[in-house]
């Protein structure tokens, strides 16, 4: 092995290293997360990190069969934490304090809003 293919295998290990590492630290997140959206998000992150270990075992083996699979997971990975974070985003928004008066507007005025100051 020469000296270039060498480096190019201890990056490639390394980042390998790294991905099994994340993935377990996704894992404690994902099992400890306060909220539903902590985990979705997780998920989400675990997609990411599958992608990644697609593209580190197609540059080990060099051979670009895994490319088409990495983009459907990206698009699926993509839609999905979308399509969750938007209904748990709902679901774990924090209620109005005591005494605030809420009128449905988003804007941050309060009040009946038809009022001239």
């Amino acid at each position: 092995m020469s000296l270039p293919e060498t480096i190019d295998r201890g990056l490639l290990t390394a980042a390998v290293v790294l991905i099994v590492v994340a993935g377990a630290a996704l894992l404690v997140r994902i099992w400890s997360g306060p909220s539903m959206l902590d985990r979705a998000i997780s998920l989400d992150v675990g997609a990411a990190l599958i992608i990644a270990g697609l593209g580190a075992k197609s540059a080990i083996a060099r051979d670009p069969f895994y490319f088409p699979i990495m983009l459907v997971l990206a698009f699926l990975g993509f839609t999905g934490s979308v399509g969750i974070a938007r209904f748990i985003a709902v679901r774990d928004r924090p209620s109005p304090k005591n005494g605030a008066e809420t009128t449905g507007r988003d804007d941050g005025h309060h009040g009946t809003g038809g009022e001239a100051r």
